[in-house]
């Protein structure tokens, strides 16, 4: 069944309550995608790597928490694995940050025990305090990171996935501060969480990490969706991936609220201005940053016009987003 390549397991940052374990990753063949390496032809292998994967499906996971509970996954037939369960003081387990660490095994007698890293491999889920001011879902996409996302035929992510590596990518100026302020709230010492919510694949998790850890980012689950979905015809009543992901954060933690942060170039204005009216008590702000195409900005403009439910800012810079949020007590 299993090749004699090296396996991996690739635990996602994930999220929880003090009573709700919520993981999910995915059980690999080890492609040995070099995460340093700039050069030209390594990232075109790389990025064949990221998409041409060998997936171990059907096969057990077992999850190991740090007071030694043992808890059991399946991984689907694109090798995904997604475990919850209701547990007990998880906050117990976790470091001053809110990050509970797990370590992860597969679960077979058919896998042989001397694979990489002896069967062992680490994950972690964030629990946010309780003391958390607010929290802040924020695409990544032409939000904290120059993509491309409104140029002809999107010709410009294509290269950049490709041709960049993502220390090389350029985020966009002052967005890691910014964050960085939002994560310590107005008292300066808060430890409020950002998840981080895109369009793009699973595949583009470690390029996307590395990218955040590199330009310095407040560390955050990175929230993603699988490569086959983007060649399926979706339900047409189905929301959108991203809102989904964003009405459960709001679902899991039913006291927070958040701050939603997206670019107007493509769904999030729809997509935010939809949350915010079934969370119209929930939804602290938006802002948006302004994108170089015209019609979508008269677009999104025209949207907001008199809009009167949330705050909403068409954000020019981040000096002009941290002014806004200083001046409502966001931050400090």
């Amino acid at each position: 069944m299993f090749k004699k390549d090296p396996l991996q397991i690739i635990a996602f940052q994930g999220y929880g309550t003090d009573t709700h374990f919520y993981a999910r990753g995915r059980a690999l063949e080890d492609e040995s995608i070099d995460l340093e390496n700039q050069n030209t032809w390594h990232l075109i292998v790389n990025t064949w790597k990221r998409f041409e994967t060998d997936e171990i499906k059907n096969v057990g996971i077992n999850i190991k928490l740090p007071n030694g509970d043992i808890l059991k996954a399946q991984t689907d037939r694109d090798g995904y694995y997604k475990v919850e369960a209701n547990l007990a003081e998880l906050s117990k387990l976790t470091n001053d940050e809110g990050w509970l660490p797990f370590e992860l095994s597969y679960d077979d007698a058919r896998i042989n025990r001397t694979i990489q890293n002896d069967n062992r491999f680490p994950g972690e889920i964030l629990i946010p305090s309780t003391k958390a001011q607010f929290g802040v879902a924020s695409d990544i996409d032409d939000t904290i990171l120059h993509t491309g996302v409104v140029s002809a035929l999107k010709w410009k992510v294509i290269y950049n996935s490709v041709f960049k590596h993502a220390k090389n990518r350029i985020p966009l100026e002052g967005a890691a501060d910014f964050y960085h302020r939002l994560h310590r709230g107005a008292s300066g010492k808060n430890t409020n969480p950002i998840f981080y919510v895109s369009h793009s694949p699973w595949n583009l998790y470690r390029y996307l990490d590395l990218f955040l850890r590199q330009h310095n980012f407040p560390k955050g689950p990175i929230l993603l969706r699988n490569f086959s979905n983007l060649l399926r015809k979706q339900p047409q009543n189905q929301k959108p991936q991203k809102q989904r992901e964003i009405l459960n954060l709001l679902n899991t933690y039913p006291s927070l609220p958040f701050i939603l942060i997206g670019d107007s170039g493509e769904h999030d204005p729809d997509i935010y201005m939809e949350i915010a009216e079934e969370f119209p008590e929930r939804i602290l702000a938006i802002y948006l940053r302004s994108v170089k195409h015209k019609k979508r900005m008269l677009r999104v403009k025209a949207l907001f016009e008199n809009y009167k439910t949330t705050k909403v800012l068409l954000v020019e810079s981040s000096a002009q987003a941290i002014e806004h949020a200083k001046a409502y007590g966001f931050i400090a």
